[in-house]
């Protein structure tokens, strides 16, 4: 249960992420209002989260899903460019997660 949370949470930042950029600096209500929402949710399911996971790996993957996600999603909505490297970058996060969660000790 403290996987999907975390998930929700990735999913909450990032549509919070890519709202920020579609208010136009807080200028446009709907976005605005998103993000908040967004953030705000994102937030609440991280802090669930916690209950029953370690801090490091949980947040290190709520933080690198969510840079990979928005990442993607400015791409695909806001036709952002990515390049190979980006990519490859994105890859080497993902990497990390992975590695950080093998070595990671819970209680």
């Amino acid at each position: 249960m403290a996987y999907l949370l975390l998930l929700l949470a990735i999913v909450s930042e990032v549509i919070g992420t890519l709202a920020l950029k579609a208010s136009d600096g807080f200028s446009r209500l709907w976005p605005s209002l998103i993000v908040v929402a967004g953030y705000g949710f994102a937030f609440t399911l991280l802090a669930q989260t916690l209950k029953s996971l370690g801090v490091g790996p949980t947040y290190a993957t709520w933080s690198a899903l969510g840079t990979v996600g928005a990442a993607i999603g400015g791409w695909l909505i806001f036709g952002e460019k990515m390049s190979p490297i980006s990519i490859g970058g994105m890859g080497i996060v993902i990497a990390g997660i992975v590695i950080m969660q093998w070595g990671s000790v819970t209680r």
